[in-house]
């Protein structure tokens, strides 16, 4: 079950550090190539909204994969530097389904990544 949980830590952090710094360095020509896409609306997210989003995905991907030893003391104790991450995470992606859903936009990777980081919430719970 460990190993199984490590590689799901690995693959939401690197999924969550790649659109982290997508959302960080994004560039306006991007952007605008990405909204002329078949089935693409307008990019609502300003980039005042978008670095803040940016920081935190990139902060939860390398809080979920942080061993205990580099860990600060008060949070390595039963993975609580990675619970804490993964949670960030879910919760980020709650909001990122109601940002899909109101834009009438597919929820579906979203809801993925949120599953994904209860797997890993659930998993390194202290039992």
């Amino acid at each position: 079950m460990n190993a199984l949980l490590w590689i799901a830590q690995v693959l939401l952090a690197g999924i969550f550090l790649f659109i982290g710094i997508t959302k960080l360095f994004a560039d306006e020509r991007l952007l605008r190539r990405l909204e002329g896409l078949p089935g693409r609306g307008a990019v609502t997210l300003t980039r005042a909204q978008a670095v803040p989003v940016g920081l935190l995905e990139i902060a939860g991907a390398i809080g979920v994969v942080m061993p205990p030893m580099l860990t600060p003391e008060a949070l390595a104790p039963d993975y609580l530097m990675v619970r804490l991450a993964a949670a960030g995470l879910a919760l980020l992606m709650v909001g990122a389904s109601i940002f899909h859903a109101r834009r009438r936009e597919s929820a579906a990777p979203s809801v993925t990544l949120f599953l994904l980081a209860l797997f890993v919430l659930v998993g390194r719970w202290p039992h």
